[in-house]
């Protein structure tokens, strides 16, 4: 079993109670990545859905969740000829951690109608991008190998741009197949386009996120791009497109985060 695999199984306890453990090995400073997190809640409604393929799944993140053991509460709270839809809490240490939402369909290959106004973000090379390296405890960049075009990777030196864009590849380090579940992590798996303008300054922990599938992915790498346009009373958002290397859109994302900088203590 793969390790993602391993890390978002579950042990049901009755019809609507699961149980699972949340792992250390997608954490970004020592916190769980919130795609990962939202692919443990997909999988516990998708599990219990009669319909097999992921649409939407929309997380609000209400506190801090840890790695650890978890509980999560899921009602179905409607069903028709086309979508199935379901709620999952996550509950740890007594409290409600995270409320999610998802939409689920009978999947069908529809080719009749397809119109992109976009399309796939134009990248360096893989081999000329800068690859971002495991660092202690954001361990997701051990698994997944997230590489950035070097128009977007100057915060890392104190370089800092205009715009609020990352773009770039992601893959497993292993070559895991992309499937609906981990679509959700690769949304969520690039640091924040902030960066870019305002350095690694910035404190921008996820208040909502919503992931639309749109097909599976054909290829191992992916090409992803990530924009913010605005920050404003301690908010920012982000917009994500993941496409894979036959230039097929894949998913698209929006996320709500706080935006803070940290103070600077006085000398």
């Amino acid at each position: 079993m793969h390790l993602f695999n391993q890390d978002i199984s579950l042990t049901k306890k009755s019809p609507d109670v699961f149980e699972t453990k949340i792992s250390k090995n997608w954490s970004i400073n020592g916190n769980p990545n919130g795609g990962y997190l939202m692919a443990i809640l997909t999988n516990v409604m998708l599990q219990s859905s009669h319909k097999k393929s992921v649409v939407i799944s929309t997380a609000t993140y209400l506190a801090k969740t840890m790695p650890g053991k978890a509980e999560i509460f899921i009602e179905n709270i409607g069903l028709s000829n086309h979508f199935d839809r379901w709620q999952a809490r996550l509950i740890q240490d007594g409290k409600e951690k995270i409320r999610a939402f998802g939409t689920f369909s009978d999947h069908q290959d529809d080719h009749t109608e397809k119109r992109y106004e976009k399309s796939a973000p134009n990248l360096a090379a893989k081999e000329d991008c800068i690859q971002i390296p495991p660092m202690g405890e954001y361990t997701v960049y051990e698994n997944m190998d997230v590489r950035l075009d070097h128009g977007c990777a100057g915060w890392f030196t104190g370089s800092l741009i205009d715009i609020s864009e990352h773009k770039g590849w992601i893959k497993f380090q292993n070559d895991r197949p992309f499937d609906a579940l981990s679509l959700l992590l690769a949304a969520d798996a690039f640091p924040p386009p902030v960066f870019t303008s305002q350095g690694m300054i910035a404190w921008v922990p996820t208040i909502e996120f919503s992931v639309n599938i749109r097909n599976i992915p054909k290829t191992p790498w992916l090409k992803c791009i990530f924009r913010s346009h605005f920050i404003n009373n301690g908010i920012v958002e982000e917009d994500g497109e993941i496409w894979d290397e036959n230039n097929e859109l894949v998913a698209i994302s929006r996320q709500i985060a706080q935006f803070r900088k940290k103070q600077t203590k006085p000398a």
